[in-house]
């Protein structure tokens, strides 16, 4: 296996700032409270190409609603990898649960971003049933893959943000 990759903590700064802009109803403390639980993504077996990223908080989701995590978690990973991410797989089956940009890409030069690459998941329960995640449990997974470019492939923008950035560049 190789290794190109390496998972970090968002700065406490940006959690907090990027947590309470989303969500007045969570005091600066109670954030901060969350950011010490934040559990840096780990593969479970030995076998397992996904990476479990895990709730800073505890949340509950019903039927139909959407809700953004804010992971705590940004991703250095080398040049020529990114990092996709999908429910897993359990609470894909049982809540229909579905990001809302059906595949999550972390791409490398997103770890330079302002907000510090933060790996922000958007999320909706679609089934009937009500979900809780508990804090410290799994709902995402992550998995790094390889790409290619074309052989006249010129890019040279440079990114800062995440949802929907790359398309703000003009060609």
């Amino acid at each position: 296996m190789r290794r190109i990759a390496e998972f970090l903590k968002v700065s406490e700064n940006i959690f907090v700032k990027d947590l309470s802009e989303y969500d007045n109803s969570f005091d600066v403390e109670k954030i901060k409270e969350f950011y010490k639980n934040i559990i840096l993504p780990v593969r479970a077996t030995k076998g397992s190409c996904g990476y479990d990223f895990f709730a800073p908080y505890e949340f509950t989701l019903n039927p139909c609603e959407s809700i953004k995590i804010f992971t705590g978690v940004r991703a250095f990973i080398q040049e020529g990898w990114f990092l996709a991410c999908f429910p897993k797989s359990g609470l894909g089956n049982k809540f229909k649960l579905k990001l809302d940009n059906t595949v999550g890409i972390i791409d490398s030069d997103y770890f330079n971003s302002d907000n510090e690459g933060h790996i922000i998941i958007k999320i909706t329960n679609e089934s009937d049933k009500i979900l809780n995640i508990n804090c410290s449990e799994a709902f995402v997974q992550g998995v790094f893959i390889p790409f290619g470019i074309t052989e006249s492939d010129s890019a040279s923008g440079i990114r800062n943000g995440g949802f929907g950035s790359t398309g703000k560049f003009k060609i």
